[in-house]
């Protein structure tokens, strides 16, 4: 006869996790551990996908990825198919401000909830403000920076163009696999909590050859630091990436990943997140996807609309599927506009 006791010691963690007051590195590892085939991994999995459903009250999120502008960026992050060396753009490419309109507004007829606007690491801030404010004359969708490290000067001019939130990882690998130091990476995050925008994450990009100790590290970073959003992305391997020897982890891993996350993160998050966007992840604890467009470090396409990017219809086929509910509002942007936040930071520094 079968039994479907569970181990003991995973219990208690899944039931601190189910009391939605975050775990520790130790108990995100051991789960992180588990047996893709066991009993346990199906448990965390329904553990993260019940608390995620209750607490972000059954809404599927749609943020609208943009990337303007297609560059061989002389950083050269080793997973990104926009690094010079990478040699997959040899030009420039910039997309037109009446193409980048024409996609936000697309977005904000298919009922997206957000608008993430991704630049290269040497794009000119510049440009990206003078993108927001012509956005915020054509469409009233929260719009999200996905930018280089910042100051806080730089910070209250995003603010006041009309950004609400920033995206900004600490990246596996940061300082071997890109030439950034993880110290530069935290002061960004904290300009972010500084000044008043909100903060987003994700744990990526995740290959075969992390460890538990690095994924776990991560993770809890994203709750202690006040993370709007966090999850877990997969590092894609386009062709001619320095990682095609070592693979990539499957969709099941990464659905494993975002369970962990999810409960790791406890109830500091409003939508927790995971890419590319897959099913298998909406029933571990993810309510969040990023349907792409312009430009993107995963592909090797300009236009990731034409290549792997996920369109907003196929998004809300897969949130439909899995039960979950892409028309409800948004638990992300409750209250918050960029007049308000900027009141807020002058208020602190008075």
């Amino acid at each position: 006869m079968m039994s479907w006791r569970l181990d003991p010691k995973i219990e208690n963690i899944l039931k601190k996790g189910e009391d939605c007051i975050g775990l520790n590195e130790n108990e995100a590892q051991t789960l992180l551990c588990l047996d893709l085939g066991s009993k346990e991994v199906y448990a965390l999995m329904e553990t993260a996908n019940r608390i995620s459903r209750e607490q972000f009250k059954g809404k599927g999120e749609s943020h609208f990825h943009i990337g303007v502008n297609v560059e061989p960026c002389r950083f050269n992050c080793k997973f990104c198919s926009l690094a010079e060396n990478a040699g997959v753009f040899a030009e420039t490419i910039e997309f037109p401000e009446e193409e980048i309109i024409g996609w936000a507004k697309m977005a904000q007829a298919n009922n997206a909830d957000a608008l993430n606007i991704m630049t290269t690491g040497t794009y000119s801030l510049t440009r990206l403000i003078d993108i927001a404010k012509l956005l915020n004359k054509e469409v009233s969708i929260p719009l999200v920076a996905n930018t280089r490290d910042i100051t806080h000067r730089e910070g209250e001019e995003l603010l006041k163009a009309g950004f609400v939130g920033a995206y900004h990882a600490i990246r596996l690998g940061e300082g071997k696999d890109t030439p950034f130091a993880l110290e530069k990476r935290l002061r960004t995050i904290s300009v972010f909590k500084d000044i008043g925008l909100l903060w987003m994450n994700c744990v990526e990009p995740v290959g075969p050859e992390h460890t538990v100790e690095e994924i776990s590290y991560l993770m809890v970073l994203a709750r202690k630091h006040g993370a709007t959003y966090s999850g877990v992305m997969r590092r894609i391997n386009f062709s001619g990436s320095p990682f095609e020897k070592v693979g990539m982890i499957s969709e099941l891993e990464l659905a494993r990943m975002v369970a962990v996350s999810r409960l790791v993160m406890g109830d500091v998050p409003k939508a927790h997140c995971t890419h590319e966007p897959h099913v298998a992840s909406l029933i571990s604890g993810a309510n969040l996807f990023f349907p792409e467009v312009g430009s993107s470090p995963r592909d090797r396409h300009a236009d990731t609309g034409e290549g792997r990017g996920r369109s907003i219809a196929a998004c809300r086929q897969m949130f439909t599927e899995m039960g979950w509910d892409p028309d409800l509002p948004s638990n992300c942007f409750d209250s918050v506009s960029p007049a308000k936040t900027l009141d807020a930071a002058a208020g602190a520094k008075a």
